[in-house]
């Protein structure tokens, strides 16, 4: 185990080269870490700002006893990290937040709606299958229209479809590849809403404002935070991610996604065990961002403030958005984040802005 908190000049695994790996490799660079990456693409965001990179896959066995003999603590940027990777790292003797625990539960869409009804969190209506006349059964419990997802993978509106009929189900089971499904109740939200939270090794915790939430196409296109919101609101979503975090035993930061019912309840979507699209805002609204509050978390630092500076609207900038650079660069009241990845396709998320204005 290694000694905490961790002092500066220690090496800070990072699983995943993506935007979120960079953004976090920048923040443990302001305090003092070494960021190693560990990812299968050479030239990857991440690597470009770490000090060290392991080009290999993620569950690769000599890739990660290397990077168990380089890093004193390991974390990572995404949730589909293979859960033996962990568990690989774990036989080497090696600290990995967060734990295991967290990525299984987010890794299977049944078990994560499980755990949160478990913790006596609300969440849709919802049933697994795992055949079409399973899936049939599914739809007709739970009520059509529903939509049908894979149990595993997807994102950003990948892997789901409507089912506007239950004698549709067989198709659209077939259609997403005749793999395990959750069929999800249809949900009449008033708004999307997420909250970011952090939990230190000492069981603290520190959870930001509300944030509101706009998708196109399945796309995170742009957050309002703080979310305008009551309260008895933000008390409601605060308690989520305290039971949300104490359930899982947690370290570091984590997303939750919420849908806000016309009567004030809310239920939760998905939970994203790491620092999230919708938590951008923190960039540049927080005196302690996300990416930082996750480093402090694992390491063992003290967990930061989480109070709104400012209000923010965050936009994602996908694919040839980004070429509009110079315009954004020149607006007083913009932050520019970009990713630096090398190709620009459609629906890709090359960057973001933020746009910054007084509370």
């Amino acid at each position: 185990m290694p000694v905490l908190p961790l002092a500066p000049g220690a090496a800070i695994g990072i699983i995943g080269g993506g935007q979120l790996g960079r953004m976090l490799a920048q923040a443990a660079a302001r305090l003092g870490f070494d960021a190693i990456i560990l990812e299968p693409e050479p030239e990857s965001p991440a690597s470009r700002v770490a000090a060290h990179t392991i080009v290999a896959a993620y569950d690769d066995p000599m890739a990660l006893r290397t990077l168990a003999d380089v890093a004193t603590i390991v974390t990572y940027e995404f949730e589909n990290v293979p859960v033996g990777a962990v568990e690989g790292l774990l036989a080497l003797g090696m600290e990995v937040a967060p734990g295991a625990r967290a990525l299984a539960v987010a890794q299977d869409r049944v078990e994560e709606k499980s755990f949160l009804n478990a913790q006596g969190v609300a969440t849709v209506a919802f049933a697994g299958a795992d055949t079409a006349r399973e899936a049939f059964e599914a739809v007709a419990a739970v009520g059509a229209p529903a939509l049908m997802k894979t149990r595993r993978d997807g994102y950003d509106g990948k892997g789901q479809r409507w089912v506007e009929h239950a004698p549709d189900a067989a198709a659209a089971f077939e259609a997403l590849g005749s793999v395990p499904v959750i069929v999800e109740a249809a949900c009449e939200f008033t708004r999307e809403l997420s909250i970011i939270a952090a939990r230190g090794r000492d069981g603290s915790t520190a959870i930001y404002p509300l944030a509101e939430n706009h998708h196109e196409h399945g796309i995170l296109r742009r957050s309002l935070a703080p979310a305008r919101a009551d309260q008895a609101l933000s008390d409601q979503a605060e308690r989520i991610a305290a039971r949300i975090l104490a359930g899982l035993d947690y370290v570091g930061v984590i997303g939750i996604e919420l849908f806000e019912m016309a009567d004030g309840r809310l239920l939760v979507n998905e939970i994203a065990p790491r620092v999230h699209n919708t938590g951008h805002w923190t960039q540049d609204g927080c005196e302690v961002d996300q990416f930082e509050q996750h480093i402090r978390a694992v390491a063992g630092w003290p967990l930061g403030p989480t109070q709104a500076i400012a209000q923010v609207e965050m936009l994602n900038l996908l694919g040839d958005e980004a070429d509009a650079w110079a315009k954004y660069a020149a607006e007083p009241e913009t932050r520019l984040h970009l990713y630096g990845k090398r190709e620009a396709k459609p629906g890709r998320k090359m960057g973001h802005i933020n746009r910054v204005r007084a509370l």
